[in-house]
């Protein structure tokens, strides 16, 4: 784990690229701002995680480390020593963490839940949606502190995920106070999802999503395909992270509109 902190005094502000070592805009916006020719306001952490899986171009050594939090410094895994670590680091911290996906080209938050810090704070970003992560949170860096935003990037590996990346860090450091102030993000509201449920597929050689992400799904409407299975909902909902390959035993997750943010 790489950490460089900026500015003086003991830092309450974070930003994490490199959780997953295959997702390298993170890795890019984090080095992108420490070779800025910024002055920041207040003492920034700015970390690179899972240097060993970025070094490889792989997910992960030996575990997902965002499935491994809290951690333990005498772990059989790599990622599990690594959480623990990390942990300690990002404690009192209020944090970024950058990621991307392969099931959306654009930008969105996701959270423990929408309370007065992410309603501050997520109207600032250049996001199309905030996520209420609520019960799926298990292992995820969430256990470790609720001032923490995840943000997806975009397609991981592209040219937008990174520039998108770095345009959010500023965000994120302008409303928390450690960057002189970036626009605001140009629209009314902000739409709020929480999760309900995983949107299981069973083992296959194909896969194909008919769904878009943050467009619903109407009851009755075929979704997805798995060979010549084809997936129809049960009730409606909201499709996130929904992707042919994204996850091994899962399409992506179901999610009820619950509400908006103002800008």
């Amino acid at each position: 784990m790489r950490v460089e902190t900026v500015g003086d005094g003991p830092a309450e502000i974070a930003v994490i690229g490199g959780i997953h070592g295959d997702e390298p805009c993170g890795v890019h916006a984090v080095e992108t701002l420490l070779s800025a020719d910024v002055e920041f306001q207040r003492p920034v952490k700015f970390v690179i995680a899972n240097e060993a899986a970025r070094q490889r171009d792989v997910r992960y050594v030996d575990e997902d480390l965002n499935r491994a939090f809290p951690g333990n410094p005498e772990g059989d895994t790599h990622e599990s020593r690594l959480a623990h670590e990390l942990s300690l680091e990002m404690a009192d911290c209020q944090i970024l963490a950058l990621h991307s996906t392969q099931s959306y080209g654009g930008l969105f938050a996701l959270v423990d839940e929408v309370r007065e810090y992410e309603r501050r704070i997520c109207p600032q970003l250049s996001a199309d949606a905030v996520v209420e992560t609520c019960d799926f949170k298990e292992g995820r860096l969430f256990e470790v502190t609720r001032r923490l935003l995840e943000v997806e990037c975009g397609f991981q590996g592209s040219d937008t995920a990174a520039e998108n990346a770095v345009q959010v860090t500023r965000e994120f450091l302008a409303a928390t106070g450690a960057l002189p102030g970036e626009e605001t993000p140009d629209r009314e509201e902000l739409p709020v999802y929480r999760l309900t449920h995983s949107v299981p597929k069973q083992s296959a050689k194909a896969y194909d999503v008919f769904a878009s992400n943050f467009q619903r799904v109407q009851s009755g409407q075929a979704y997805a395909t798995a060979d010549n299975r084809e997936y129809v909902a049960e009730s409606d909902f909201y499709p996130v992270l929904m992707s042919p390959y994204g996850y091994e035993d899962v399409f992506g997750y179901a999610a009820d509109r619950v509400g908006t943010l103002e800008s």
